[in-house]
């Protein structure tokens, strides 16, 4: 059925692009994840400050005078704004990077990684030009959803993450996956902690304007990295069409097709694991900047810059933590005791109304993301070598479904529940986490040495 839907001629190998050197993926995704977290925190912020002064809400970010303001109802019109107005960015591009990452993942199987990879960085590149536009010009906050869409249509961050985790798939021996896998979320995590440290320091210093045009920089270069240095990881690249339902038809059918190499149950399963445990992630990310500028915390710009660089710190330590507990522990249990901790941790934001509360609830995070690099590998292990680009497609799909979730439940439910509880959002992410604690149990009991019973992967 394939070969009726592809055009008559044999697909013609891609002539190889002219490359400087062939570099590894890392440097992509440190970069990237970088000027991410460098805007994140400062766009909040920013929206911050543009509805306080819109609606001439003047409270300073002392701990005293922030707390005069608690009951203030301007003050919770302006945490409201913010809370919604993230919710529209992660809708507009989540919603919109749903079509764009399960296509362009599927395509890099066929073109190779490095397309995906360029297209992706230019994304981001130009979501910041847009965010310096409305930064340096005070326009409408609207236009930050309109920069989300345009990245979302070029692949976005999660087309990057797709089009990584897939070459570190072609290189990598099933026996080194799962700590390729965690240190590639590694690189994402030092990144973010550097940048938190950073954004805050000069936030405070020199205004909104500047870590923009710092992100823009960094993106230039990615940019140029991705076209000119990254190794190319698929060995026979191809020209195909981007736009044909062949590549969807191939990510559909890693769950509905039948192979002996593969269990669909397993495949499913694994994926709800992840779209769980990447849901609560993101839905606590999302709300944790509002939660820490408000009272009774009422943190500065220092501060949250603390803040988010301990909670990307997590990356490293559990990177760390993995390859010590791989020493004793089945992959299974290694992602067991991460998700028990991430619970431990969420529970502590909930009902956290002191700094040393909050970076407590830091602390428990500290190998919470030892379970997303093992659910990867053994997804990945589940799948030919063809399929990689499909099913990391996939997993950004999921990645994008969860993110959506997350930003829908959490930034949603966190105004509603600012008069009787502002944690309990976090309450609920505790409680999620259960589920996939669950499955993963359930999934290593029924075949506990799946890991060993793959097909066999050249290195």
């Amino acid at each position: 059925m394939e070969g009726r839907a592809s055009p008559p001629a044999e697909p013609r190998a891609r002539p190889a692009a002219a490359v400087l050197c062939r570099g590894p993926v890392e440097p992509l995704i440190f970069l990237a994840n970088f000027a991410l977290v460098l805007q994140g925190p400062v766009t909040t912020q920013y929206l911050w400050h543009r509805f306080s002064a819109d609606l001439g809400f003047n409270g300073t970010r002392t701990r005293a005078g922030c707390s005069n303001h608690s009951q203030n109802p301007i003050m919770q019109e302006v945490e409201t704004l913010t809370s919604h107005w993230t919710l529209y960015m992660n809708l507009g591009g989540l919603l919109v990077g749903l079509f764009s990452s399960t296509l362009l993942g599927a395509w890099s199987d066929h073109v190779g990684r490095r397309p995906l990879l360029v297209l992706a960085s230019l994304s981001l590149l130009l979501q910041a030009v847009v965010s310096i536009f409305v930064v340096q010009l005070q326009l409408h906050v609207g236009y930050f959803v309109l920069g989300r869409i345009l990245c979302a249509l070029l692949g976005d961050f999660s087309g990057l993450l797709a089009a990584g985790f897939a070459s570190v798939a072609d290189v990598s021996s099933s026996h080194s996956r799962t700590f390729r896998m965690a240190l590639l979320e590694a690189c994402i995590g030092v990144a973010g902690m550097l940048a938190s440290l950073l954004g805050g320091y000069w936030l405070r210093a020199q205004g909104y304007a500047n870590p923009f045009w710092l992100a823009l920089a960094l993106l230039i270069a990615m940019t140029l990295y991705a076209a000119f240095c990254f190794g190319e990881t698929v060995k026979e690249p191809t020209q195909t069409r981007l736009f044909t339902l062949r590549h969807h038809r191939s990510i559909f059918r890693l769950y509905v097709s039948a192979s002996p190499e593969k269990s669909r149950k397993h495949l499913a399963l694994y994926s709800l694991a992840i779209f769980i445990v990447v849901t609560v992630h993101f839905g606590a990310q999302d709300i944790m900047t509002i939660y820490e500028l408000s009272a009774p915390l009422c943190w500065d710009s220092k501060l949250i810059g603390y803040g988010s660089a301990t909670y990307h710190l997590q990356y490293l330590t559990s990177l760390v933590g993995l390859r010590l507990l791989q020493r004793c522990l089945a992959d299974a249990w290694v992602a067991e005791v991460g998700l028990a901790l991430n619970i431990l941790g969420m529970v502590v934001f909930a009902f956290a109304t002191v700094t040393a509360l909050m970076f407590t609830g830091y602390g428990f995070l500290f190998l919470s993301l030892i379970t997303t690099p093992v659910i990867r590998a053994k997804l990945s292990k589940l799948v030919s070598k063809s399929e990689q680009g499909a099913l990391f497609s996939a997993v950004a799909c999921i990645n994008s479904l969860a993110m959506l979730t997350a930003s829908s439940i959490f930034n949603s439910l966190y105004p509603v529940t600012l008069n009787f509880m502002k944690g309990f959002p976090f309450l609920l992410g505790a409680g999620l986490l259960f589920i996939p604690a669950i499955l993963i149990g359930v999934l290593e009991k029924m075949n506990p040495h799946s890991e060993f019973q793959q097909f066999p992967r050249s290195s």
